[in-house]
């Protein structure tokens, strides 16, 4: 019954993924680099999105604190929608625009790397993110569909995956993310490969990863 559907969401999301390589191969180095600059000179990387986009914004945040391929020391970063008392609090007191750019001037400070997740580019607390961690001397990364909207023109690396479909457009990010985790890996990483198992140091057996 719903072959055709599938044969067509898988063609269309690896087409998607074939012109991202083309339009963002340079781009997704440059982003890399910045990534691993931002670790490597001590600050943090900050996520932030709305919807689909606030998953993924809270999934890379927590490959870095945890780990991805490699063993590795925990990394800073965090995903500015999972607290909902400071989201709800602060939509209610100067308005949902604001959620993201309120806990931006909290938390941040020069030398952290804001990484704003729409898949659109439009996202209004997205983007106030960005204008509030460009005052503070963050630099910035954006990850949107064709073109990048409003935050293309604020963006020091503009990922913009070559697609008006938002769940192409999800994909891909989740995909450009992933490589980002692995690039930073393969510079501040031990070397060791997690195949889905950790050992414990005082008990010495191993258990299976839960995620």
């Amino acid at each position: 019954m719903f072959k055709q559907l599938i044969q067509n969401s898988f063609s269309e999301s690896i087409a998607t993924k074939e012109r991202a390589l083309l339009a963002l191969a340079d781009k997704l180095q440059a982003a890399a680099e910045l990534c691993v600059n931002t670790f490597q000179g001590g600050g943090k990387i900050i996520f932030c999105g709305n919807g689909g986009s606030a998953a993924d914004a809270q999934h890379l945040a927590a490959e870095f604190v945890g780990r991805f391929l490699l063993d590795r020391r925990p990394l800073p970063a965090l995903a500015l929608n999972v607290n909902t008392s400071s989201l709800t609090s602060i939509g209610n007191d100067y308005g949902y625009r604001f959620s993201f750019s309120r806990q931006v001037e909290a938390f941040a400070q020069a030398g952290d790397l804001l990484v704003g997740i729409s898949t659109s580019g439009n996202s209004g607390n997205v983007l106030e993110a960005v204008l509030s961690a460009r005052k503070l001397g963050m630099r910035i990364i954006a990850m949107t569909g064709e073109g990048g909207g409003q935050l293309a023109a604020h963006a020091d690396v503009l990922l913009d995956v070559p697609s008006q479909s938002t769940p192409r457009i999800q994909e891909c990010h989740v995909l450009l993310g992933h490589i980002l985790c692995q690039a930073v890996d393969e510079v501040l990483g031990t070397g060791e490969v997690v195949k889905g198992l950790r050992k414990h140091s005082a008990g010495g057996q191993d258990d299976r990863e839960g995620s």
